[in-house]
């Protein structure tokens, strides 16, 4: 009797196809975070309020996480490098429109498109490491791709900030369509031709499979609350540092260049770690530091420059580390056939879940006369309890899906939705 068919994996040059997908990632993430050191620039050119920078910067996380929820309908129907390269001449020419944007009203809708498109080519970005990479390297290959945000942070923002200082506000976004159009290029000849696991079954009937799955649904809500455990204190960290802190604002790019530099080394150590041990160990050793940072950065007084970089580095490493081990146990419990609507809805719900940490912090803040911001300090409680939450999450997804944590795991039989 012979023996059962199989069908052969075709021969992929892994490291070769991680780099090409951080490096696409680098440029989505760069794309994201250069906004923010703008803001003052921004509202300088264009005489916005801070108000209407922030619908600048919320433009992009609201359409994100739109074409991320109508992306699981639709992405499993579609091989990943053709659904990455389209996605990806999107997200290139509504970065070209950012930079040529002559009013702000156009900057907003450019905003607008470069998340509808960033956002969900992020989700294929993942979805192609859970296709190609097996259980056991996940965790390192979830590292490297995640690699592209400490990057970002150390020499992108810092090289953007000094090219806007050149040529102002507009050279970031040149810069960055420049290097996207490479990218693409790039991506045309390295990238391979995925396995596919194209669904069959209608947009609907699979994104209805997609919501009603117990195991989809424990890591919707892991993935949820591991954002906004960050998100309520990340976007006042530089504010609470001058001033509360003290530091000048020459120095807040100290702050990036540390952060970002220790993240790129513990991103890669932290994803090794997860492919050798428990990955739910992991995550909660790298939580329980991410929970002694925060709560000693959200009541800092003033300090001395060096001690004010060790806690921010730690807050960077700590709160970047979480993401390797968490989505690689996310990756590991998902099925090949709902991987990428899987991953398009979750990234929907993480940028949703950024932006409501944000507005819910910012209930608790206020500035005193003199210039202090006051309540940061609840915020920080805030945060502990979704990290405490955060482990709860992930202790559950382990209890349905146990393949999912263990080192050197095999994707199992199916689940029943």
């Amino acid at each position: 009797m012979s023996a059962p068919a199989t069908t052969a994996r075709p021969v992929i040059n892994e490291r070769a196809l991680l780099l090409m997908l951080a490096v696409v990632h680098f440029t989505h993430i760069m794309d994201f975070v250069i906004m923010m050191p703008l803001g003052a620039r921004l509202m300088r050119v264009f005489s916005i309020s801070p108000a209407q920078f922030g619908h600048l910067v919320a433009a992009y996380g609201f359409a994100a996480a739109l074409s991320g929820f109508l992306g699981g309908f639709v992405l499993d129907r579609f091989e990943r490098k053709h659904a990455l390269l389209t996605l990806y001449a999107g997200f290139s020419l509504a970065t070209l429109a950012c930079a040529l944007s002559p009013s702000y009203h156009w900057l907003l809708l450019a905003r607008f498109a470069a998340g509808a498109f960033g956002g969900v080519a992020g989700s294929v970005v993942t979805a192609m490491v859970g296709d190609v990479v097996p259980p056991e390297r996940r965790g390192r290959a979830m590292g490297t791709v995640m690699s592209a945000f400490p990057l970002a942070t150390v020499l992108g923002i810092p090289f953007g900030l000094w090219l806007a200082d050149l040529y102002e506000w507009h050279a970031p976004f040149f810069l960055l369509t420049g290097m996207s159009v490479v990218v693409f290029i790039a991506g045309l000849r390295l990238l391979p031709h995925v396995p596919s696991h194209l669904s069959t079954a209608s947009p609907w009937t699979q994104m209805r499979a997609i919501l009603v799955h117990p195991i989809h649904q424990r890591c919707f809500m892991l993935s949820t609350m591991l954002v906004f455990a960050g998100g309520c204190v990340i976007p006042f960290m530089a504010p609470s540092m001058v001033a509360n802190v003290g530091l000048s604002e020459a120095q807040l790019k100290y702050i990036y260049l540390f952060g970002g530099a220790a993240t790129l080394v513990s991103t890669y150590v932290i994803g090794r770690c997860s492919d050798r041990f428990d990955k739910l160990h992991v995550l909660s050793w790298v939580s329980l530091l991410a929970m002694i940072t925060v709560a000693i950065l959200t009541n800092l007084p003033a300090v001395p420059l060096a001690t004010a970089l060790t806690m921010t580095t730690l807050f960077f490493v700590s709160m970047s580390g979480r993401f390797a081990p968490a989505m690689a146990m996310m990756t590991n419990a998902v099925e090949a056939r709902y991987r990428g609507g899987f991953m398009s809805v979750n990234s929907a719900l993480q940028q949703a879940s950024g932006s409501i940490a944000n507005l819910a912090a910012g209930l608790f803040l206020s500035s005193d006369a003199a210039g202090h911001i006051r309540g940061y300090g609840r915020v920080g409680l805030m945060s502990l309890v979704c990290f405490f939450l955060t482990g709860v999450l992930a202790w559950r997804l382990r209890a349905v899906a146990p393949h999912a944590a263990r080192p050197g795991a095999s994707q199992p039989a199916p689940v029943a939705s």
